[in-house]
């Protein structure tokens, strides 16, 4: 009952995630012309049976996931695709504790890694979809000091994802690396406050996911944040990146994506969500991806 409670809720959200993706989402009018690369379409002479699927996934996905399910029910109206999104710590929390999921489509590895080590993972369903990258940002024309990480201390307030957040970690492995924080085996470990002690006192604004981060700069209530290239799309004329953070200091920044046992679903269910997970690593949802920033070379 709960997990069935919880499916009403995050159809709620889906309604929430779509009318919340700033305008920058592509429109779906372009999507009818397009070839369907995933496997063959589920219809058949007769009308296809209709599901329902619970797709969780990584804050800074939202905008680019919404065009793909609105092309992708372009030719499959019958399957309804419910997005939770939020920190892929966050999800996968959720998915640990019992909540309905076919699809976990996580910002890093690691989360995947503890997905698939606690045996929650449909075997042979993982694989590596796009890239991001790191990037410090600030209001367009705010005149702040700051270039970048190296002199991140010269800010007067920072938005910061928590250690748990992929982004935060990935901010943090690369001050890591640049000497500005202490070597660590679990660089999510280190908190806001140790960070603002290395940084002089700096004052830090921590958020509970990327989308929060970003958001927390354009409002300018902090002068700069350290946010994923792809979250820039649409804000071209809001932001200014102040440094793309090289791989050299964060690490790959790979987006994993697999099906989640669910032993709730029954097998119209459990053939849409392998159908939706192929067509997200299919050519036509390549371009889709590369059209928001994310490089699909993994």
């Amino acid at each position: 009952m709960k997990k069935k409670i919880l499916a009403a809720m995050l159809a709620g959200a889906m309604v929430l995630s779509m009318a919340g993706c700033s305008g920058s989402s592509g429109s779906s009018d372009n999507a009818g012309n397009s070839e369907d690369a995933s496997s063959e379409d589920s219809s058949t002479d007769g009308e296809a049976e209709e599901t329902e699927i619970q797709v969780f996934i990584a804050a800074s996905l939202n905008t680019v996931m919404t065009e793909l399910a609105e092309m992708y029910n372009e030719k499959h109206p019958e399957v309804k695709i419910t997005y939770n999104a939020d920190s892929s710590g966050t999800l996968l929390t959720q998915i640990q504790e019992g909540y309905e999921c076919d699809i976990f489509f996580s910002a890093a590895q690691k989360q995947m890694d503890d997905l698939e080590a606690d045996g929650l993972m449909v075997e042979g369903t993982r694989a590596d979809v796009v890239n991001n990258q790191v990037v410090v940002v600030s209001l367009k024309d705010s005149g702040t000091k700051v270039t970048g990480l190296e002199n991140l201390n010269e800010a007067e307030s920072i938005a910061l994802a928590g250690g748990s957040v992929p982004v935060g970690r990935y901010t943090r492995q690369a001050l890591i690396n640049l000497g500005t924080l202490p070597e660590t085996d679990d660089p999510a470990s280190i908190t806001t406050e140790e960070i603002s002690e290395a940084l002089g006192g700096v004052e830090i604004s921590e958020q509970d996911n990327v989308s929060k981060v970003l958001s927390a700069v354009v409002e300018g209530s902090c002068e700069v944040g350290t946010t994923y290239y792809s979250d820039t799309y649409g804000y071209e004329d809001d932001l200014d990146i102040l440094q793309t953070v090289s791989y050299d200091l964060t690490g790959n920044v790979i987006y994993p994506i697999a099906r989640v046992v669910n032993e709730e679903a029954d097998d119209v269910q459990t053939a849409a969500a392998e159908d939706f997970l192929q067509f997200i690593l299919s050519d036509e949802a390549k371009a889709v991806f590369e059209s928001y920033y994310f490089d699909t070379n993994v």
